[in-house]
């Protein structure tokens, strides 16, 4: 009877689920078909720096506004990521070129409005356009071999440059105390004509938004205010516009568009954006981590079944008892290896999350590498894995519930109550704390008030009660089968070397797990950090999944030396110790900070450091939650196949 009711549980829980989190998972974009002369909106989404990593809302700046501006209604990851996207006055129409346009009358630029100006563009600011929910891209061209260039004919040289993009476009450029501004957009827009029936009217699809800065003076631009035009002068013998934050300024912002045919079809418009750095490097540090985890995986496991198979051998043998029992010392611990930890509601509490992070971990980049969280879909990720995190506290509330029975708790309400608020108050705390810095600097990347009563709202009225449920039907479920009875009186652990030490165990159970997945550290960091797009999920699946085998394993050998040296108290030092990678996330983030980063003020070092450390306690969480389930299946195992007098 119970366990039906169980299986018709689990049947609403999943059918419940399904349609709140799948429509989260298809990609909000739909080709969109434009006539020729149709308006193509242009759009602006913020302002962003890898110097500063505060982001801006576009108006922020003196650019030319609308007279009535309209925000688009964004998705919870959209704010988050500090997105504000909103109306501009640039008029596209498809395949419609403009030579040259104003984009509003000259503006005089105040002295506090220069500064900011001049500020903005000493920070390396770039400035974030989309077309068509396509974002803007600067094309950069390099030449491998300049002086062989020089040499070549034209034809040769062209071949041989390499075409790269960057996101956005630089706000300006400084020569040495002078600041410039780009205030002349070149807008070059790409489409692909669908092919149709003879007679019918052309549909055309927006397939690449590139931008070309330039920094004109106001002089040079022979503006014409009655028809809004202006003549582009020659770059040879135009002066840049120069921004003098000591004074007034007079500015004018022109924009021209060209429109270009292109072969490439709509679902292959966002191959130029994630395709932007070196695969084949990426192919090769994947295939060699996959191999030299597998193989020192294949190792371990040899080593470990060889040795136990010959212990458990002489352990059952009926003779000699006293002399295997001194061979080998983790039969010796029996009496005491189940013998419940200190603090069992708070180990059982962060488990609950460590397995809630795992499920929603897993489940995030499973979808995304089927192609369903692309990064058309602005801010679906981070949606997306709010709500599965909050819907995930059914599991973690289970399991924590089991454990915490198995660990002969009584307390299930408290229990559940820890589970549900111990982490997502750490991070809320942190988030909160970093948020009034952001919301003093007026940047756009402050989650909003009215955004964060919606965040506490879903863990209080989604996750929290999700885990009470998952953690009741836990608790009332038998405990583990632990197969070893525990003795009443705790026995004596002898003095331990000092490889046995706690720290030492962490800097050498974090070495192998880091090793499999420093190369996709390096590129998720790139994309926090460097506002680049990330993409590789299939990648990253492949490495989540080296990353699980490889902490289980190093659990597994590290839990055996430790019982081998009649160390019985394994909980909380497997979890621990398991978690010693995050202790090489966080050296590699420090690491990163001083040779990637060109960050030099206290408020964006200090959201650094606030996040990372944010990072590296749900990396410690989620790789201890995995080694500690590990080591526990076997522990399990091997007391199970021994004989026990």
């Amino acid at each position: 009877m119970a366990a039906a009711a169980m299986e018709t549980w689990w049947a609403l829980l999943l059918m419940a689920s399904l349609p709140v989190v799948w429509p989260f998972y298809v990609p909000g974009v739909a080709p969109r078909d434009f006539h020729e002369g149709d308006t193509v909106d242009l759009k602006a989404v913020k302002l962003t720096s890898s110097r500063t990593q505060l982001p801006y809302e576009y108006y922020s700046l003196p650019f030319c506004k609308p007279d009535s501006v309209f925000y688009k209604g964004e998705n919870l990851g959209e704010v988050l990521r500090g997105d504000r996207i909103v109306n501009t006055l640039y008029n596209v129409e498809m395949n419609k070129d403009r030579k040259c346009e104003m984009v509003c009358n000259k503006k005089k630029l105040s002295i506090d409005e220069s500064k900011l100006v001049a500020e903005r563009v000493q920070e390396e600011y770039y400035v974030h356009l989309i077309a068509d929910n396509l974002p803007v891209a600067t094309r950069l061209e390099f030449y491998p071999n300049r002086e062989a260039a020089a040499e070549e004919e034209q034809q040769k040289k062209d071949s041989a440059k390499e075409v790269q993009f960057e996101h956005g476009y630089r706000l300006g450029f400084a020569d040495g105390n002078k600041f410039y501004l780009h205030n002349h957009l070149s807008l070059i827009l790409y489409f692909h004509r669908e092919k149709l029936e003879e007679q019918e009217v052309h549909n055309y699809r927006v397939v690449r938004f590139e931008v070309i800065p330039q920094s004109v003076k106001v002089e040079d631009l022979k503006a014409v205010e009655k028809d809004r035009t202006c003549t582009l002068p020659e770059a040879s013998v135009s002066a840049p516009q120069e921004i003098d934050p000591t004074k007034e300024n007079e500015v004018l912002f022109t924009y021209s568009v060209h429109w270009e045919e292109s072969e490439v079809k709509w679902a292959s418009r966002w191959d130029t954006y994630l395709t932007m750095s070196d695969v084949q490097i990426h192919w090769f540090s994947i295939v060699n981590s996959v191999v030299v985890v597998f193989f020192l995986s294949g190792i371990l496991s040899m080593i470990i079944i060889r040795t136990l198979r010959k212990d458990i051998a002489n352990y059952n043998r009926e003779d000699d008892i006293e002399d295997t029992m001194e061979e080998s010392g983790w039969k010796n611990v029996h009496g005491d290896v189940f013998r419940p930890p200190q603090y069992p509601m708070i180990l059982s509490s962060l488990l609950g999350s460590g397995i809630q992070l795992f499920c929603m971990i897993l489940i995030v980049i499973f979808v995304a590498m089927l192609g369903m969280l692309s990064p058309s879909s602005r801010g679906a990720l981070m949606t997306t894995a709010c709500f599965l995190f909050m819907f995930m506290g059914v599991f973690g509330g289970y399991f924590a519930g089991r454990l915490y029975r198995t660990l002969k708790g009584h307390r299930w309400r408290k229990g559940a109550f820890c589970t549900a608020t111990l982490y997502p108050a750490v991070v809320f705390g942190i988030c909160f704390i970093l948020n009034c810095f952001i919301w003093g600097e007026h940047s756009s990347g402050a989650v909003p008030f009215t955004t964060m009563l919606a965040l506490l709202c879903m863990w209080f009225g989604i996750s929290m009660p999700l885990v009470y449920l998952g953690y009741y039907f836990g608790f009332r479920k038998q405990p583990y089968d632990n197969p070893v009875r525990t003795n009443q009186i705790p026995r004596q652990v002898p003095e331990q070397r000092w490889y046995m030490n706690k720290f030492v165990g962490i800097l050498m159970a974090g070495i192998l797990p880091f090793g499999a997945m420093f190369i996709e550290l390096f590129f998720i960091f790139s994309a926090i950090w460097e506002n680049q797009f990330y993409y590789l999920f299939g990648f990253l699946f492949l490495v989540f999944i080296i990353l699980v085998v490889s902490c289980s394993q190093i659990s597994i050998v590290m839990v055996y030396f430790q019982l081998c040296a009649e160390d019985y108290r394994w909980w909380w030092r497997t979890f621990l110790v398991s978690g010693g990678s995050a202790f090489y996330v966080l050296i590699y983030a420090v690491f990163y900070f001083i040779n990637k980063l060109d960050i030099v003020e206290f408020i964006p070092s200090l959201l650094y450091f606030g996040y990372t450390a944010l990072m590296v306690l749900s990396f410690w969480l989620l790789t201890g939650t995995i080694g500690f389930y590990a080591a526990y299946m076997f522990i399990r195992k091997i007391y199970a196949a021994v004989k026990i007098d």
